[in-house]
């Protein structure tokens, strides 16, 4: 008998069976799963083997709707085509249409996310895709990509020795498929799938290379005898009393620095946290940085490029004269960074001072916005003490204890 509106409302599947299929007429059924879904199908052949086409889900899908679907995929199956065939034909056709190889979805997401980036981190994300992603991916219909295709290009990658790149590709190619879902160009994401650490190598993490606090002494007094650039020994001097990441000294513009309230402001755009970053000068900072003032030229940059001074300071140069001074291995500017916080840490400063002046600031964005000012005098006392205690080690006096706030 065929159907009627009220029998597929009413149909059921059996607990004892995995699906249910209720026959209407001329090869159209609906398909009922033991969930309650309920799916259109129509069975037929073509050529010697047996096919099924869907034709939507019920009730979004109705009986009559159905029904129509059927007698437009006979008429086609009449004249000689396979009805299958001919929709798998125009999806391909819609998405060369619209432009959804991979490498166009991928533009246009990286359009859409670079906009809160930072430049330096968008056109990082953008050159690895060009350089490992789109040479393999560029060109496929992102719905047609299957999760095997994007590990084998991470693993392309990772045969390199590049495991940290390879997952970060891979990561960045999940979200690439997100956005395609959300904007109706591919049905999933693929690299949900596999995770990269099921098939990538472990990639073993190695922390920033840093002295001992013993030999802090001597490397302070090399760089006041450092015969390179002046900015590069300068900027060497701020990075030990400011403790900021490389990427944060070396970008720094005189807009904003404030000498008169020795606090230097770093907008959040240049911060790794997106959060804006407060340091407080101590008096030997300023006083770096009113030597730089002396040496200024008019790029806006504090450290200019040395051929460029449009640009900032090249980001290897602090490591570069590192290594020259013998600390190859040894030292790093990020290693600056570890030995104020040991410092810090070993003299007596409490955690809620420490953590925020390293803007390593919690992930909660009411507490991140909240902490980024917060304690301001304490900090401005502690870089002050940090300051103190450089000049007294590299002078191999005797270093001052902490002064305690009153309650």
């Amino acid at each position: 008998m065929p159907l009627t509106d009220l029998t597929c409302k009413k149909a059921t599947c059996p607990e004892n069976k995995a699906r249910e299929r209720l026959t209407d007429s001329g090869g159209l059924y609906l398909e009922v799963t033991p969930n309650g879904s309920k799916y259109w199908r129509w069975k037929y052949r073509f050529g010697e083997k047996e096919k099924r086409l869907a034709l939507g889900v019920y009730p979004e899908v109705s009986l009559a709707q159905a029904r129509l679907d059927r007698d437009k995929a006979r008429l086609a199956l009449k004249d000689g085509d396979d009805p299958v065939q001919l929709r798998k034909d125009a999806k391909m056709a819609k998405r060369v249409a619209i432009g959804t190889t991979f490498q166009a979805v991928a533009t246009s997401w990286w359009e859409h996310w670079s906009v809160t980036r930072s430049p330096r981190h968008a056109n990082y994300v953008m050159r690895r895709l060009e350089l490992d992603v789109f040479p393999d991916l560029g060109r496929k219909p992102i719905a047609d990509i299957l999760a095997p295709q994007i590990l084998a290009m991470a693993k392309k990658i990772e045969a390199r020795n590049a495991v940290d790149i390879a997952k970060r590709c891979y990561h960045t190619c999940g979200q690439i498929f997100r956005y395609a879902i959300a904007h109706g160009l591919a049905e999933r994401n693929p690299c949900a799938d596999v995770r990269p650490s099921d098939a990538l190598r472990p990639h073993k993490t190695v922390n920033f290379a840093r002295l001992d606090l013993a030999d802090v002494p001597e490397l302070l007094r090399k760089i006041d005898a450092y015969q390179g650039s002046s900015y590069t020994r300068l900027a060497m001097k701020l990075m030990a009393l400011t403790f900021v990441r490389t990427t944060e000294l070396i970008a720094v513009t005189w807009d904003e620095v404030d000498l008169e309230e020795a606090v230097w402001r770093i907008p959040a755009e240049r911060m790794k946290m997106r959060w804006p970053h407060i340091v407080p000068l101590s008096r030997q900072a300023v006083d770096v940085f009113r030597t730089l003032l002396e040496l200024r030229q008019l790029s806006p940059y504090v450290f200019p490029g040395e051929r460029d001074h449009e640009r900032p300071m090249n980001n290897n140069t602090i490591l570069a004269a590192l290594n020259r001074m013998g600390y190859a291995g040894r030292m790093t500017g990020h290693g600056f960074r570890g030995i104020a916080s040991t410092t810090l840490s070993e003299w007596g400063f409490e955690e809620k001072y420490i953590e925020p002046q390293l803007a390593h600031l919690p992930r909660n964005a009411v507490a991140a916005a909240y902490n980024h000012a917060k304690h301001l005098e304490e900090r401005r006392e502690m870089m002050q003490w940090y300051a103190d205690h450089l000049d007294a080690i590299r002078q191999g006096g005797k270093v001052l204890p902490v002064k305690k706030r009153a309650a």
